[in-house]
């Protein structure tokens, strides 16, 4: 019988998750099935409880529902307590529920994939909603010198620094207290879905810096736009959520699939 898995969203037509997946099963020869599952805005749960009860072993899981993913595990990795969210879910053989947040493992994979250095590096990550969340206790692991964490409400990224303090220096504040230069400058916002910009001081990168941003397209993100004249090499978000699906791949198959060909793959399939 074949396995089967999916990732739960809505909107979810959009994913290329299927596609990742299949490629993911292919090479590791395994026998198991992956879709796309719009889920009903309230009725998450409903949704997943069905797709085990049809033989579902486990499903990624996309906005906006990775805080009801969370809500109903059985057992929860460190990283996914820390997180408050899940986008990994399995199901175990005594039926319990395990889940996990894979993103931040993704970023940093990414990051690594890229020969970007974040050991003893400044960082600043814009945003502080729960994009940025999943990925603070990964980037904190590599050892910076000190991560900022801005946001348009200042009080909202002075409490995420707050919560991650004893993983290593980290502060927040508003965008308009940003000091750089910085290293590596990450945007966790959604504001390149709208086309917008985070309100940002000039002299934000030091020479040889960075600028990723977590979201992708087929063409540059406004913020990469912004970031490319001032001379920061630009990286999106494509790389990452290749990553992050080879680690739910791995949490669910015990077999860790290569990923550089899906990322040539994938970056191809943006183009039609």
């Amino acid at each position: 019988m074949t396995d089967r898995y999916c990732v739960f969203g809505n909107p979810i037509k959009h994913s290329k998750s299927p596609l990742i997946h299949g490629e993911f099963a292919s090479q590791t020869q395994q026998a198991m099935t992956y879709t796309a599952e719009l889920a009903p805005v309230e009725g998450f749960a409903d949704a997943w409880r069905a797709f085990v009860a049809h033989g579902g072993r486990g499903a990624n899981v996309t906005v906006p529902f990775k805080s009801d993913a969370f809500a109903l595990c059985d057992t929860l990795s460190q990283r996914a307590k820390r997180a408050q969210a899940v986008n990994t879910l399995i199901v175990g053989g005594n039926g319990r529920i395990y889940g996990d947040t894979t993103d931040g493992v993704g970023l940093v994979r990414d990051l690594a994939y890229h020969r970007v250095a974040l050991a003893g590096k400044r960082v600043l990550v814009l945003g502080a909603g729960g994009a940025v969340r999943g990925i603070l206790e990964p980037l904190l692991a590599e050892n910076p010198r000190e991560v900022v964490v801005a946001n348009r409400t200042a009080d909202k990224a002075e409490q995420l620094a707050e919560a991650f303090a004893d993983l290593g220096s980290i502060q927040g504040g508003g965008f308009v207290s940003v000091e750089g230069p910085f290293d590596v400058v990450i945007n966790g916002t959604s504001a390149s879905l709208s086309g917008e910009l985070p309100p940002l001081p000039e002299a934000l990168f030091a020479e040889g810096a960075w600028a990723y941003d977590m979201m992708y397209g087929s063409e540059p993100t406004v913020f990469l736009q912004w970031a490319g004249p001032q001379g920061a090499k630009l990286l999106d978000g494509l790389g990452m959520l290749v990553e992050q699906a080879a680690e739910s791949f791995f949490l669910w198959r015990n077999v860790r699939p290569e990923t550089a060909s899906v990322r040539t793959l994938l970056r191809q399939s943006l183009n039609y």
